[in-house]
């Protein structure tokens, strides 16, 4: 579950309730176009938003929608003591794999980090993917931390940020210099995915797979083709969605992807959790340009 393509679908809101129905429609579409696994309740799936009882029921939802196809499910909390309480429901509900970020609002030290990494693996026989994300949990891991973390029983995959155009495969070498060879990496940051999997990235972590499966798909499967020469044919693939990916650095990949649900009658709209708002005027224009550019509104 920790190698190919990985769709992090939405976990969009109907009023102040979870959307069960339609977070099953977009699971079966993940499905459908044959993703390698699910991941719920990351960033996309407003994990920090949720109370526990509706984070064991999107776990549950997703789990029974995907039909036998791995899901990886987010664990991250403030405290510990509630990590735990979802490593348990995720658990419960037949989660494949666990997704956890050190979230915090004080700044974390490395031992800190290290310690709930620690606590959650002696507690759980799931497999671990651990979530480095600095934009939005302010915590920024080197990659003696990676690789401290990574010994760690049942820390199976790494899910890093992106790196800046043209430096993926340093970045990918660098990390597995200082982690074991059966702990796989994943990229987030949908732009640089084409880039790192050719530079020989196990996995994505991708959001634009929550939405369109199939377009994402086809940018792995070239990626896994380029020992026969047609790693260009990703790179340009990847190209062509760049009206989209501009988007996700300016507004962040959960505003556009929330947005792009609503203007596709994918979920009700507004789909996200007060205080949060998809994006109106200028933005909304663009997200409607875009997805006509991408050919992604067809």
């Amino acid at each position: 579950m920790f190698k190919g393509l990985c769709a992090f679908p939405l976990t969009p809101l109907a009023g102040d309730d979870v959307d069960e129905a339609a977070l099953v429609r977009l699971i079966a579409r993940c499905v459908d176009a044959g993703v390698d696994s699910v991941g719920v309740l990351g960033s996309t799936g407003i994990y920090t938003y949720l109370l526990r009882q509706e984070r064991r029921k999107v776990v549950e939802a997703a789990v029974e929608a995907a039909q036998g196809t791995p899901v990886v499910a987010g664990v991250g909390a403030m405290r510990t003591r509630d990590v735990l309480g979802c490593v348990e429901d995720a658990h419960t509900a037949g989660a494949s794999g666990l997704l956890l970020a050190p979230v915090s609002y004080q700044r974390l030290t490395e031992e800190e980090v290290y310690g709930l990494y620690r606590e959650v693996s002696s507690a759980s026989d799931l497999p671990i993917a651990v979530y480095d994300n600095p934009a939005t949990t302010g915590f920024t891991f080197s990659e003696e931390l990676h690789g401290r973390i990574a010994k760690l029983p049942g820390i199976a995959s790494i899910k890093f940020p992106p790196p800046a155009p043209g430096q993926a495969a340093e970045r990918i070498a660098r990390l597995r210099a200082a982690i074991p060879g059966s702990v796989s990496l994943g990229i987030s940051g949908d732009w640089a995915a084409a880039e790192a999997l050719l530079a020989g990235c196990d996995a994505w972590y991708s959001v634009i797979a929550g939405l369109f499966p199939k377009t994402a798909r086809v940018i792995v499967d070239l990626a896994r083709t380029r020992r026969t020469g047609q790693g260009d044919l990703a790179l340009e693939a990847s190209a062509a969605l760049e009206p989209v990916w501009a988007l996700f650095r300016t507004y962040g990949s959960l505003r556009v992807a929330a947005t792009m649900a609503e203007v596709l009658g994918s979920v009700e709209s507004p789909c996200l959790p007060r205080p949060l708002k998809s994006l109106d005027g200028e933005g909304l224009a663009r997200v409607q340009e875009a997805l006509r550019l991408s050919g992604l509104g067809a």
